[in-house]
């Protein structure tokens, strides 16, 4: 079993399965296979897959799978979802597959769990926008009850009479939450639990130092970065074609408007705040992140480059360039506790 201490400095890759511009699905799902395997021999602590329906930016609908999948493939490394969404999954399903996987591999498997969006996924998997609105802390509350081995439900979501959960888990769940911000619901209802925060790529230091003050108590947090060692062109030249299909792609389940984010902008911003460019800056920008943040785990995302040859190098190259410049410099983040 994994084992993991406050404070400790892990960092692990986040791959999203993105479909960039002539790219067909099932090579993207062996691409990340790939890398999952490139990331145990590059020396990272953990891989995490995203799970997104019905549109390229992401082709994985079921990240708890592919994870399933990988850790078979694999022998050391930690395996992770960000995020299974519980608005479209029966958390009692969840509870299970997850309580299998943690038996065969030997606890390497962790869960990233999320609200999702207000998408045509709701429609489809029949969960309804109730649930997605009012119905995650009941969701996330059943999940964890099925952990413990027992559980019933007497909710305004779920309602059943009391089951035994087979296979008996071995071992609590080792789960982060994912929010948005320092005002999202998600990072009380976090606290509450004592689940950590799993922290967007979307979001500068300086904003997830606010969330991480929001939730108030020392945790294990987990943050994403995009990290791309060598020429930042390369971020330039991908990103915006595929980030184009994959926010157009987001259709909402009641006519609400989606994300509306420009492409070329979101890209200078991703460049602009994450480690993207020579091995230097990158070993500087994430000591930077880690002693403002102070989260001392952090997840990159290494498909920027848009191609299986450039996602590998990329993974090779931060293990050899990258990370052992952090670990060396920093055992731990200052003020993770």
């Amino acid at each position: 079993m994994v084992q993991r201490g406050r404070g400790q400095l892990r960092f692990g890759v986040f791959l999203v399965s993105g479909r960039f511009p002539g790219q067909r699905d099932g090579d993207v799902l062996r691409r990340s296979v790939r890398a999952a395997e490139l990331a145990e021999e590059a020396g990272f602590d953990d891989v995490w897959f995203a799970e997104h329906h019905f549109m390229p930016y992401g082709v994985c609908p079921s990240a708890i799978t592919l994870a399933g999948h990988v850790l078979g493939r694999t022998s050391r490394i930690g395996v992770g979802t960000a995020v299974s969404v519980l608005s479209t999954t029966h958390p009692v399903a969840l509870a299970e597959q997850w309580a299998v996987l943690d038996a065969v591999s030997g606890g390497r498997l962790r869960l990233g769990v999320g609200r999702g969006g207000p998408w045509r996924d709701l429609e489809v998997f029949g969960t309804g926008l109730d649930r997605y609105e009012r119905g995650f802390e009941e969701t996330l509350d059943v999940f964890l009850r099925a952990t413990t081995g027992r559980v019933e439900a007497r909710g305004r979501h779920f309602a059943f009479r009391e089951v035994p959960v087979v296979p008996g888990p071995e071992r609590r769940p080792d789960v982060v939450v994912a929010c948005g911000g320092p005002e999202s619901d998600a990072v009380r209802q976090a606290a509450d639990r004592d689940l950590p925060l799993l922290l967007g790529l979307h979001a500068d230091d300086e904003e997830k130092a606010r969330t991480v003050a929001a939730y108030g108590k020392p945790a294990d947090h987990v943050s994403t970065v995009l990290c791309q060692v060598g020429d930042a062109d390369v971020v330039r030249r991908a990103l915006p074609a595929w980030l184009a299909d994959g926010l157009g792609a987001h259709v909402t389940v009641d006519g609400r408007p989606g994300p509306r984010k420009d492409p070329g902008e979101y890209t200078e911003r991703l460049c602009a705040i994450h480690p993207v460019g020579d091995a230097g800056h990158c070993v500087r920008t994430l000591e930077t992140s880690l002693r403002r943040t102070g989260v001392s785990h952090v997840l990159m995302f290494v498909e920027a480059s848009g191609t299986p040859e450039g996602t590998f190098e990329n993974i090779a190259r931060i293990g050899t360039e990258v990370l052992p410049a952090l670990r060396a410099s920093s055992p731990a983040a200052p003020g993770s506790g």
